[in-house]
C-alpha cells in the first residue's frame, strides 16, 4: 500500500514520513537527524573568521569597518543577548572620530547564531546587494564587519554613520533543516529605542534551498526605495512588489 506522505516530501525539507522500526524512527532518519543536529551546534559554536572575510571583501573594492559589540565572549553572547545589541566602547569611540558624510544606505555582516550561514553565503549576498544599490543610485557607507551582534545594534550603528537606511545581514537560529540560514532586516531612521515593529525582514536566505542571493538584494532595495520615499519601515510598509521583478 502507497503512503500519501512520502509523495510530499519532494516538497518540503520538513522531516515528515520517516517511516518506522518497531516504535522508534528508522537506523537512516536517526542518523540523519543526528547528523543534523551536530552541524546545528557547530553553526553556533564556530568561530568567524572575521580577517579572512574582511580581506575578501576589501579585495571587491568594498570598504570595511570592523566593530565589536559588548560580548565577552560567544558563551556570553548566549547567555546575554543585550550584550550583542550595544557597541564596545572602542567602537564607539571609533565611529564617534569619524568624519562621513550623511549616506542613504549603511551595511552590516554578523555572524550571529550561524558562523555557518555568514561564512557560505555573506561574500556572494553581499556583492549582489551592493550592486543592486549603486544601480539604484544610492550611496552605500563603509561595511560594517560585526561579530556576536543582535539586531538592534544596527540602530546605534546607522545613528552614527548618519544613515538613513540601515540593514544587518546576520546569521539566523539554525534549526534540524536549515544550519546555514542569513537573515537580513532593513530599518528606516535608525535611532535608539527602535523596536522590531520598525523593521523589515527578509529570512532564509541561503540558495538553493532558501531565498536567493540576486532576488534577496532586488526584495530589499524595492522595501529601501519604498521606505525612503515614504519615511517609514516596519509593518507599516507593506512588501507589494511584483513578483516578475523577482526574474
Amino acid at each position: 500500500m502507497n503512503d500519501p506522505w512520502h509523495s510530499l516530501r519532494r516538497y518540503t525539507q520538513a522531516r515528515i514520513a520517516q517511516g518506522r522500526a518497531g516504535c522508534a524512527l528508522p537506523t537512516a532518519a536517526l542518523l540523519d537527524f543526528q547528523l543534523a543536529h551536530a552541524a546545528a551546534r557547530d553553526a553556533v559554536q564556530q568561530p568567524w573568521d572575521l580577517e579572512t572575510f574582511g580581506l575578501s571583501l576589501q579585495a571587491l573594492g568594498m570598504e570595511t569597518l570592523q566593530l565589536q559589540t559588548a560580548v565577552s565572549s560567544r558563551v556570553d553572547y548566549l547567555q546575554r543577548p543585550d550584550t550583542g545589541r550595544c557597541l564596545a566602547a572602542e567602537s564607539m569611540q571609533l565611529l564617534n572620530q569619524l568624519e562621513r558624510n550623511p549616506v542613504d544606505v549603511v551595511l552590516i555582516v554578523s555572524n550571529g547564531l550561524s558562523s555557518t550561514a555568514v561564512d557560505k553565503h555573506g561574500l556572494p549576498l553581499l556583492a549582489e546587494i551592493v550592486a543592486a544599490f549603486q544601480a539604484a543610485a544610492l550611496t552605500i557607507g563603509p561595511i560594517c564587519l560585526l561579530p556576536n551582534a543582535r539586531v538592534a545594534v544596527s540602530d546605534e550603528i546607522g545613528t552614527l554613520l548618519n544613515a538613513r537606511l540601515v540593514i544587518i545581514i546576520i546569521g539566523e537560529r539554525p534549526g534540524l533543516s536549515a544550519a546555514d540560514s542569513l537573515g537580513a532586516y532593513l530599518t528606516y531612521a535608525p535611532q535608539a529605542g527602535n523596536t522590531d515593529a520598525e523593521r523589515n525582514c527578509l529570512s532564509n536566505i541561503r540558495p538553493p534551498e532558501g531565498l536567493a542571493y540576486r532576488a534577496a538584494a532586488a526584495k530589499l532595495v524595492y522595501l529601501g526605495t519604498h521606505a525612503l520615499r515614504l519615511g517609514y519601515s516596519g509593518v507599516a510598509l507593506k512588501d507589494d512588489m511584483p513578483v516578475g521583478l523577482l526574474d
